[in-house]
């Protein structure tokens, strides 16, 4: 695997002098001050690649190029967007850049409820549950028929839950959810969000992905024809969320949109902690099923806990069944003789980072143990594997 770390730019805390000590060749970044829906500019393109190459690293996997709420709701914008998204496209593969992310999430990128969540060895870790979003959603939020989205028992939990909440924690809870995490694509007050939501209204998981289809049907031939891969992230938390569909959950998720949209450019990040929050999902059997359209890996593990809650495991921890993972993403490779980009995702809050300002889940010390964790871990199943032949071939 190419090993990358992501970076937020020029004010992310972790330097890129720290990523290159911690073993990285590449970064995984984005011209994250462009407002979502305006067209990347090739010079502010090609300068940032620049300052990237003066610290000794590469940049060829973008995360992420933001989809405008407009394009995935088909709204009345959604010829300019596409003109813009397609003229981006275009800018990136003039500067070398070849792997493009996305998602096609409704308002929220990824969604935690407590970004400090005390492990047994000190660490902190992102965690989510699901009785906090209800909290929040029919106690703070106050989004009207909430209810209807939740069973009793976590209705119960919800309530109790925030009777004993302090102003001070709902703010939290509030600005946790809705403020935008890192890589977020947008940041909302509770009111925005509510008239947010309003505009899906019409929009159920049917439309979502027809509109999804659409998008892909309008920018894939530009990238076909300029040797892009565009790999959708998926949905994190896996499931819907404050009545908002989301259609990039499961293999039949992902076997259906390459189904209907065939083109090569068509292609998928492999988040394995996201699509690991769900039991049903078999992540080394889709990394076999659907490793010719992974173009990019996101190699983290979460533990999954009753009520469906889940937190950030340790890299080899969890449910997700690294091992297993990494086995059959060296198994592609040496099938399809390439080396596919892999950071490693949602590091633990430790050691020193503890006392220092990070972003959350992209601190550089516990992401740097992820990383050599699964460095070892790749090399060992390489080892093993030229073993095996080498004895079969004797």
């Amino acid at each position: 695997m190419t090993e990358t770390m992501r970076w937020f730019g020029p004010t992310d805390p972790v330097r890129l002098r720290d990523i290159r000590q911690a073993g990285a060749c590449e970064v995984v970044t984005a011209l994250h001050d462009v407002p979502n829906g305006h067209i990347w500019d090739c010079d502010a393109i090609a300068s940032r690649k620049s300052e990237i190459a003066a610290a000794g690293l590469g940049w060829t996997v973008i995360e992420s190029l933001s989809v405008h709420e407009d394009i995935k709701t088909r709204g009345p914008d959604w010829d300019r967007l596409i003109g813009n998204y397609r003229q981006s496209l275009v800018n990136i593969a003039a500067c070398g850049i070849t792997v493009v992310t996305y998602n096609f999430m409704p308002l929220l990128d990824w969604t935690r409820t407590d970004l400090a969540w005390p492990m047994p060895d000190g660490a902190l870790a992102l965690r989510f549950e699901l009785e906090a979003v209800a909290a929040y959603d029919v106690y703070i939020l106050r989004r009207p028929y909430a209810e209807r989205d939740y069973d009793a028992a976590t209705l119960e939990a919800a309530a109790r839950r925030f009777a004993d909440m302090s102003d001070e924690e709902c703010h939290t809870l509030e600005r946790t959810i809705i403020a935008g995490l890192p890589g977020s694509e947008e940041s909302f007050t509770s009111p925005e969000f509510l008239r947010a939501i309003e505009a899906y209204a019409d929009v159920d998981a049917d439309r979502l992905r027809d509109n999804h289809v659409a998008f892909l049907e309008a920018v894939c031939p530009v990238a076909d024809d300029l040797g892009l891969q565009l790999v959708v992230h998926p949905d994190d938390p896996p499931f819907p969320i404050f009545g908002l569909p989301r259609v990039v959950s499961t293999e039949d998720d992902l076997a259906t949109l390459f189904a209907r949209v065939p083109n090569r450019s068509n292609g998928l990040c492999f988040c394995a902690g996201s699509l690991g929050v769900r039991a049903d999902n078999d992540l080394p059997g889709m990394v076999e099923r659907l490793g010719d359209r992974i173009g990019f890996l996101h190699l983290r593990s979460v533990q999954r806990e009753p009520r469906g809650a889940f937190h950030e495991a340790t890299h080899l921890g969890g449910d997700a069944n690294m091992s297993a993972i990494v086995a059959a993403v060296h198994a592609l490779q040496m099938r399809e003789g390439r080396s596919i980009p892999m950071r490693p995702d949602h590091g633990h809050q430790m050691l020193d980072d503890l006392s220092r300002l990070t972003n959350p889940g992209y601190s550089l010390i516990g992401r740097m143990r992820g990383l050599a964790e699964l460095r070892g871990l790749e090399r060992g199943i390489a080892h093993a594997m030229s073993s095996i032949r080498q004895l079969q071939e004797a």
